[in-house]
């Protein structure tokens, strides 16, 4: 029988627990299928006891002036020829999504690794790495040429997302549906000084994942702060409203 593997990744102190098991019990309302649900990280306090908890692989992160742009790079290490007992397919999910429908789909949409194509830079073979299905062992590529070429990939890619699609090529991946993953900023927020006086519009029709990237996280537009300071003049549209139908999902 095929499994079905949510893994995730907790990394530093950006992220408490809590993110983990929330997550957690997204995909439990949110799959039909069995599934095993893991957690890679350094920090397994707090981190129900119904979630699989191993320890994050041992990664070089780039140096310290490429890394303050990109952050993520480690999520290369799920490339790695082999991850502890896993087999099968992995949909990898951040922390910060919120799934507000049944994610079956992602498992058999593609036998090629599928991503989010990312909104902001579209048909620029540029994905978006906050969901990424693909089989374990098939794209150890990826990691092998990080690891033996770092300063180049990361110079010329910039970001972790942009080299897994741009590195894979045209044809050798595919982007989920459109509507399956939306942004949270670009589909639901109404944009500019209007985040000032209108409360984010609810669920985009058809989505399944809304993904938070940046400021506001879920609970910060939960509770209606934008997360972090921003100067007088941006104050008028980084802003968000409390949004309230966000709760009915990520809890």
């Amino acid at each position: 029988m095929k499994t079905n593997n949510i893994v995730c990744m907790k990394w530093g102190e950006k992220y408490g627990p809590e993110y983990v098991n929330i997550l957690y019990h997204m995909v439990k309302r949110n799959m039909t299928v069995p599934f095993r649900f893991i957690c890679l990280t350094e920090h397994p306090e707090g981190i129900e006891k119904e979630i699989e908890v191993m320890t994050i692989s041992a990664f070089e992160d780039p140096a310290p002036q490429y890394y303050k742009y990109c952050q993520a790079w480690r999520k290369l290490s799920l490339f790695d020829e082999q991850l502890y007992d896993i087999k099968g397919k992995i949909l990898f999910l951040d922390l910060d999504v919120v799934i507000i429908d049944n994610i079956d789909c992602f498992f058999d949409f593609s036998n090629k690794l599928a991503i989010i194509e990312n909104w902001s830079q579209p048909n620029r073979l540029i994905g978006q790495a906050s969901a990424i299905c693909f089989e374990l062992g098939q794209y150890t590529r990826l990691l092998k040429k990080y690891q033996t070429q770092q300063e180049t990939v990361v110079k010329t890619h910039g970001t972790e997302q942009v080299y897994i699609t741009r590195e894979l090529g045209k044809d050798n991946f595919d982007y989920f549906p459109d509507d399956w993953c939306k942004s949270f900023k670009f589909h639901c927020m109404p944009g500019g000084i209007l985040n000032s006086f209108i409360t984010p519009s609810k669920i985009p029709e058809n989505a399944k994942i809304i993904v938070f990237h940046g400021n506001p996280n879920p609970i910060d537009a939960i509770n209606g702060v934008w997360g972090m300071p921003v100067p007088w003049y941006k104050k008028f549209y980084k802003t968000v409203k409390p949004t309230k139908w966000l709760a009915d999902h990520w809890k």
